[in-house]
């Protein structure tokens, strides 16, 4: 399956923050819509980093509670690693399986048009590999 069925008939909005908003903004969007990563854009560039609770832990390491005064840019993950909506759902998870990522940005001519993380990824494995068990035991009922 391609990234592109994956999130087919997705609904909503793609939440994101600026690379200009506090390190305590970014916080607060995330703890306010229970997420783990946003993408991040500056100015007319649709993604140029992300901010992840990774990176909230380690700025915190790193800088303290003074880090909630900082911008974004200085404690997102960047540059950015993108799949299209052609590749694989299974390239897709082996890339940030390899990459030790859990969220990544779906990108078509330069423009980001979906966010997934290895949640989505990992639920279509599970109900495809359930379809396949399905489809055996009724084969084996059948025979």
């Amino acid at each position: 399956m391609t990234i592109a069925r994956l999130v087919a008939g997705r609904s909503g909005p793609i939440w994101k923050v600026s690379a200009e908003d506090s390190v305590a903004d970014a916080i607060e969007l995330l703890a306010e819509r229970r997420i783990g990563a946003v993408p991040v854009e500056d100015g007319g560039v649709d993604v140029v980093g992300i901010f992840s609770e990774r990176d909230v832990l380690y700025s915190l390491r790193r800088f303290g509670g003074d880090v909630l005064h900082q911008k974004v840019r200085d404690v997102m993950t960047s540059p950015v690693i993108s799949v299209s909506p052609d590749q694989t759902a299974l390239e897709a998870l082996a890339l940030m399986t390899r990459r030790r990522f859990r969220h990544l940005p779906v990108m078509d001519g330069g423009r980001m048009v979906a966010f997934i993380s290895i949640g989505d990824l990992v639920k279509y494995r599970i109900d495809r590999i359930e379809a396949e068990a399905e489809a055996m035991r009724d084969f084996i009922q059948s025979a």
